[in-house]
């Protein structure tokens, strides 16, 4: 349940820690994708502090891909997806509404705050 590194199709780091991380998203282009957590609906802050604030901003919030099931985000019962990163000038860059890959060619427009 840990964040691993993907390069060029394959696994190429797993459960890696923030500082590895921000070594390895210095060495070539980088996307961070996510998933919502559970039914709490945390896409960042909460089970993933190695996508820190850091982190984050390095990849460029448009490298950001959210994936979920439209049954996972019907569990949330139209509460909005959430961020706490720590630092709330990034969290509030994330904040709005944002495209969710819920299936093969679907996509959904959700709420973060």
């Amino acid at each position: 349940m840990g964040v691993d590194v993907v390069k060029d199709g394959a696994l190429a780091a797993r459960d890696v820690s923030e500082a590895e991380l921000t070594r390895l998203v210095g060495e070539s282009d980088a996307r961070i994708v996510v998933s919502p957590i559970g039914g709490q609906g945390f896409l960042f802050g909460r089970g993933n502090q190695q996508l820190s604030p850091a982190v984050v901003r390095a990849v460029g919030l448009d490298n950001i891909v959210i994936v979920a099931t439209a049954e996972k985000l019907s569990k949330l019962g139209g509460e909005p997806l959430r961020v706490d990163s720590g630092d709330p000038e990034l969290d509030t860059h994330l904040a709005g509404h944002v495209r969710i890959i819920t299936g093969y060619h679907e996509r959904a427009v959700y709420r973060v705050m």
